[in-house]
């Protein structure tokens, strides 16, 4: 936090990066390049093929297909800035542009833990409602649910977003962070400015969006094994569990990450530490759920293997016909 003489009009704002990591710019470079692409060709490959393909255009893939346009724009949000940063030293960012990445990134990540609540719920009416599945889950709830997730989860920041951006600022701001995150810019704001109460609220807000949602998904799983408990035969049991694995590792995978980055700041760790808790946060839930999703659904991973061997060639055959 720095003491600016009274300005609180910030011109420019410079993102620190990971200073005990400057003399590897080039690795890290390399690194978060691979991981971006990776992001975008799985989870490019996993909308394209349930959306090819008529048999995945169930409840359960329409929400994936959304978790994946989310990972891309999740990581979209973050990644290139920090590209430019490793690749030219490119760390200054307008405030207009440093606000906007913090509310993407916040309201990205809310939207996340809504959608693992959709899918849960989505699990709990396919195994404890079968009967009743069909009539419930139609094309128009699905999308009902979606859009709410969506439109809920861009609305939750706006408050918390439009308070940081009242702070005080010096003209040229250091922000010890690889992007805008929100308590990186509340720690950079001016010593005479009430950021605190900044810091409380936005904490508040960020584990009350991550708990209510992992209360929710715990509630619907444990609902769904009392109901997997009581099938008779272990074949339909095990099936029952297997449609449920991936989401979990997902749900696993997203909580984990998030609570490392919470604690790292709580715990008062070494900033480089806490950056880096946020980045890979940033960067682990969107460069697994491809894999989770392609690894352990058999649906999925097979209809991704026939559009690899069948589709693709077909397709450069004829544009080289043409």
């Amino acid at each position: 936090m720095a003491n600016c003489n009274g300005s609180t009009l910030a011109k420019e704002f410079l993102l620190a990066g990971l200073p005990a990591l400057h003399n590897y710019h080039n690795l890290l470079f390399v690194l978060f390049l691979s991981f971006y692409l990776l992001i975008l060709i799985g989870n490019l490959a996993i909308i394209s093929v349930i959306v090819a393909e008529e048999k995945l255009h169930k409840p359960m893939y329409f929400f994936l297909t959304n978790l994946s346009v989310l990972d891309i724009l999740f990581t979209t949000t973050t990644i290139p800035k920090m590209l430019a940063m490793f690749l030219v030293d490119a760390k200054s960012i307008s405030p207009p542009a440093c606000f906007l990445q913090m509310y993407c990134f916040h309201s990205l990540t809310v939207t996340e833990a809504f959608l693992l609540v959709v899918m849960a719920y989505d699990r709990y009416e396919a195994i404890c409602n079968p009967l009743h599945y069909p009539v419930k889950m139609t094309k128009r709830m699905n999308i009902q649910l979606a859009a709410s997730s969506w439109l809920v989860a861009f609305l939750v920041p706006v408050p918390v977003i439009i308070e940081t951006s009242n702070l005080g600022f010096g003209e040229r701001t250091l922000v010890y962070h690889c992007f805008c995150d929100h308590l990186a810019v509340v720690r950079a704001a001016c010593s005479n400015s009430d950021s605190n109460l900044q810091k409380f609220v936005g904490f508040s807000i960020a584990m009350t969006i991550s708990v209510t949602p992992l209360i929710l998904v715990v509630v619907s799983y444990i609902h769904i094994i009392l109901s997997v408990l009581r099938i008779s035969s272990k074949e339909g049991r095990s099936k029952a569990f297997s449609t449920c694995s991936s989401h979990l590792i997902v749900v696993g995978t997203y909580y984990f990450s998030i609570t490392v980055a919470y604690a790292s700041y709580q715990a008062n760790m070494p900033l480089d530490i806490q950056v880096l808790s946020t980045v890979t946060f940033a960067i682990l839930t969107p460069l697994l759920n491809p894999l989770i999703y392609t690894l352990r659904n058999k649906e999925v991973k097979s209809t991704l293997e026939k559009f690899i061997l069948l589709r693709i060639p077909s397709v450069l055959q004829k544009n080289c016909l043409i």
